[in-house]
């Protein structure tokens, strides 16, 4: 039976997890809908809402929700009010978000207060920033969820959470880096000026309960990276508060030894990650993709900690220089085992399974704690 799905993307990083389960559903017959809003609406971020555009078969709809240097309660309440009166109007059958960024607690508020069926993509999981806290209201208010590991599926189950709306599928963006990106990686230097084939992708994000000292971390840890006299490719910060303190140190970079680059398509971030010396910095994409694809990452500070017991990640504060050119030295350019903690690159078929189910439509939209034992 073909069901409406719609999908609330607000960033290019969740758009990279959502999008491989969107092309499964919409080959399945499914009706597939993009609300985009966030950071995808913002020049400064790439104007990531192409990317979103780009997809074939599916209706985009696109709502701004702030300007630089909003806080991130006045987006919350901007985005509901969005979300809602779309919700209202389109009457979807499936909401599915992601993670925990605000305009995902967004449209989880929005469904469980409008009682509709929604999916909870990548819940379960610790970093031990206030992103946690967002993540584990949007599995409380989320009716399914689709998570990356057994050890996501214990939490969700500890959250009270019953087993049957539990589903490990993996995470989805291993689905993309799984597969040829189908470009090469000279296509990829032209098309954004690399002008270095020996080089480390390096990706800082703030931390919102550490406004007051991510500046200096991005000072200490970019400071460290221009000793080492390496190149890297510098994916821009997301948008959360202390953003502005991170690029004021990129801006100081030594631009022969740093690309910094707003955006990047995916075919062409999995290319450039699948021939990298190394990965720098707390994207999860450090944690996560970089395992799989046997690159070792140095993971910065505290927004994925206790995400990934690969052996592949390494983990230091920003201050920490000794440990940084360290890393720098004995892990540049050493491949190391494929880390399948976060999935094999199968999570797009097993969510279309899982959707084909009768049962899954007819699980009850009340919700009730479920206590373990």
């Amino acid at each position: 039976m073909t069901r409406h799905l719609l999908f609330l993307t607000g960033t290019r990083a969740d758009f990279g997890k959502l999008e491989p389960l969107a092309a499964a559903a919409r080959d399945a017959g499914h009706r597939v809908t993009f609300f985009v809003t966030g950071m995808h609406m913002m020049d400064r971020y790439g104007l990531t809402r192409n990317e979103v555009r780009r997809m074939p078969g599916v209706t985009v709809h696109e709502v701004p929700n702030q300007t630089e240097g909003d806080p991130q309660d006045l987006i919350l309440a901007r985005t509901v009010t969005g979300f809602s009166a779309f919700v209202t109007a389109q009457k979807p059958d499936l909401i599915i978000l992601h993670g925990d960024r605000i305009e995902a607690l967004a449209g989880a508020l929005v469904a469980a207060t409008n009682y509709v069926r929604s999916a909870h993509v990548e819940g379960g999981e610790v970093s031990g920033t206030i992103d946690e806290v967002f993540r584990h209201c949007n599995t409380k208010l989320c009716t399914h969820h689709f998570v990356s590991s057994e050890a996501a599926a214990t939490r969700v189950r500890a959250l009270g959470e019953p087993p049957e709306t539990i589903h490990v599928i993996g995470s989805p963006e291993l689905d993309f880096h799984a597969r040829p990106s189908a470009v090469t990686l000279t296509e990829v230097q032209d098309r954004y000026a690399i002008p270095f084939a020996d080089y480390g992708i390096v990706t800082f994000h703030p931390v919102t309960s550490e406004q007051d000292t991510i500046g200096r971390q991005a000072q200490d840890l970019f400071g460290a990276l221009a000793t080492s006299g390496r190149n890297f490719v510098v994916i821009a910060p997301n948008n959360d508060p202390g953003s502005d303190a991170i690029f004021a140190t990129l801006d100081t970079l030594p631009k022969d030894r740093f690309r910094l680059l707003p955006s990047m398509r995916f075919a062409h971030f999995s290319e450039l990650m699948k021939n990298a010396a190394c990965m720098v910095g707390n994207s999860s994409a450090g944690v996560r993709e970089a395992p799989f694809l046997g690159l070792p990452s140095l993971d910065i500070g505290t927004r994925q900690s206790n995400r990934s017991d690969a052996p592949s990640v390494l983990a230091c504060k920003a201050a920490d220089r000794a440990t940084i050119l360290g890393f720098l030295k004995t892990h540049w350019g050493r491949e190391t085992p494929s880390h399948d903690g976060f999935g094999q690159g199968t999570a797009a078929e097993k969510f279309v399974a899982t959707l084909a189910d009768p049962a899954f439509w007819f699980l009850s939209l009340q919700k009730a704690f479920r206590d373990i034992g």
